[in-house]
């Protein structure tokens, strides 16, 4: 408080001395009264943090969010469903540090580079966040000189970008990817990366949803026909990327500009970016008068044709659409490209305020992607010219935003969401049992039993029971005094209060079976 005065009266010493040390107002120049204006109001923000009542507002940082045991508990049981899908197709997983160095990082994003957390050097080093788990792998994979791996990694990363929390949009957040690196025949790992998608996304039954596929060479192909010079193929890719977000004419002022693209290139493109189809679609454009020139497009949509005979046999064509808009920005993909995009009559309102954009709840709407991927041949050659030989391809999960649907669904639903997985409580029906209740629990424990009992001497069974609804508990073992004398322990279904006497010999066999049924 002292501190608080002193620094108070200092102020005003401080303003008298100035204003006798001037002869006149009228001898005040605009810019002396600025200097001394900014000196007043940056002592005055001093004094504000020394007397401890400053404006600090208690929240966590811009972009990232606290996730409570109900949010977690679904989190965990999406992150199951991906893992196992992972599992299923042979992955295994690595993992890499949240920094990099920076120049690992530098050149592999494109105009999104803008975006990556650079940190102060700490000890020699110019380090950054990881901005995806893509270029760490790649570097990994240089550095171990690994030619053939199937991965997974479930990690966080970090984008300095504006966040939008209510889409599902951080700039701390996980990702889940899926990788195979190794020379293989033609589109068979590209398929089988689009087979994920798909198994995952109808696994989690979030809604209907389709996966756009494209190729980097037919955009490039694309770019050189309709008259767009080689040095803006890249700059054009990531403005044509925006179209799931912007009007093809916000897409083409943009280009037209802000990058200097002549208005007939503009035009051309406009015309390619709206086709949509299948494997007749890749058949037409072979055999299309501008595109057929070139070698490169050629390339990519015999490829592409190949691609959708092997989805076919994955039975996954249903939700497959070869999108000529489809672009997607990153500057490392060489091949296929693809992203999910999820579709929903009934969008959650924190997901998707589209009803701000004057589009009805109840029409179907996108919710943004929800997936992405595509071929990335020459990363790994970007660290090491002896690794050029290491093609890759791989799909990352949009976990953040799957998160915020289901959090959605599971509140509409109205279903209690189980925070832990007990299966049993160990209760008392009367005093003076605590010796008896922890003996008891440490058994369980000991048999891999998910258990647990109050921390209290004598609580009362009604509390007890009360836990148990309140947690979603399936069983409760009550002890008392005459069970003890019997040998038995009395176990009580939750869900329908039914009570049958076990003998201790018998209750951990009981309560593996009871609730694996459940």
């Amino acid at each position: 408080m002292f501190g608080v005065r002193a620094g108070a009266g200092l102020l005003v010493c401080w303003t008298k001395t100035l204003v006798r040390s001037l002869p006149s107002f009228s001898g005040i120049t605009v810019t002396q009264i600025d200097e001394e204006v900014a000196k007043l109001l940056a002592l005055k923000a001093q004094l504000g943090k020394d007397d401890g009542k400053h404006q600090f507002v208690l929240k966590t940082a811009k972009g990232t969010r606290d996730y409570n045991p109900k949010q977690m508990a679904i989190r965990e049981k999406v992150f199951n469903t991906i893992i196992s899908c992972f599992k299923r197709h042979g992955a295994e997983t690595i993992d890499t540090p949240v920094f990099e160095l920076k120049e690992t990082l530098t050149g592999k994003y494109g105009e999104d580079s803008k975006l990556i957390y650079d940190l102060k050097d700490q000890g020699g080093e110019l380090l950054s966040l990881r901005y995806d788990l893509t270029v760490p792998f790649a570097r990994y994979l240089a550095m171990n000189k690994i030619t053939n791996i199937k991965r997974y990694h479930i990690a966080k990363v970090y984008r300095r970008d504006n966040p939008a929390m209510t889409r599902g949009r951080y700039r701390e957040f996980y990702q889940c990817d899926f990788d195979i690196a190794g020379q293989y025949d033609p589109m068979i790992p590209d398929a089988e990366c689009l087979k994920i998608v798909h198994e995952i996304l109808s696994e989690l039954d979030l809604g209907d949803f389709h996966i756009k596929v494209n190729d980097r060479r037919i955009l490039d192909g694309m770019f050189a026909v309709c008259g767009v010079p080689a040095d803006k193929f890249r700059t054009i890719c990531s403005t044509v990327d925006k179209l799931d977000k912007m009007s093809w004419e916000d897409v083409r002022n943009e280009m037209v500009k802000e990058k200097g693209l002549s208005e007939e290139a503009a035009d051309n493109i406009g015309e390619y970016v709206s086709m949509q189809g299948g494997m007749d679609l890749a058949q037409r454009l072979l055999e299309d008068q501008k595109m057929s020139q070139s070698k490169e497009a050629c390339a990519g949509l015999n490829d592409m044709k190949s691609l959708f005979s092997y989805l076919q046999l994955f039975q996954v064509t249903d939700k497959v659409i070869f999108d000529l808009s489809l672009a997607r920005g990153l500057d490392y993909y060489t091949g296929v490209i693809y992203e999910a995009v999820l579709q929903t009559t009934s969008a959650p309102a924190p997901v998707c305020a589209d009803t701000q954009n004057g589009v009805p709840a109840e029409e179907s709407i996108s919710v943004g992607s929800v997936a992405g991927g595509g071929r990335y041949d020459g990363l790994v050659g970007m660290f090491d010219p002896k690794s050029r030989k290491v093609p890759c391809v791989g799909v990352s999960i949009g976990i953040e935003r799957i998160f915020a649907i289901m959090e959605q669904k599971a509140e509409a639903s109205g279903k209690k969401v189980r925070t832990t997985e007990i299966q049993v409580m160990v209760a008392s029906a009367q005093k003076n049992l605590l010796e008896e209740k922890l003996k008891l629990v440490t058994e369980l424990w000991n048999a891999g039993i998910k258990a647990e009992v109050m921390y209290k001497k004598n609580p009362k069974l009604l509390s007890q029971l009360q836990h148990c609804e309140d947690m979603g508990i399936p069983l409760v073992a009550i002890l008392g005094e005459q069970e003890l004398k019997d040998g038995v322990v009395k176990l009580r279904a939750v869900a329908t209060r039914e009570e049958v006497d076990v003998s201790r010999a018998d209750l951990i066999e009981t309560i593996r079976k009871r609730t694996f049924e459940a």
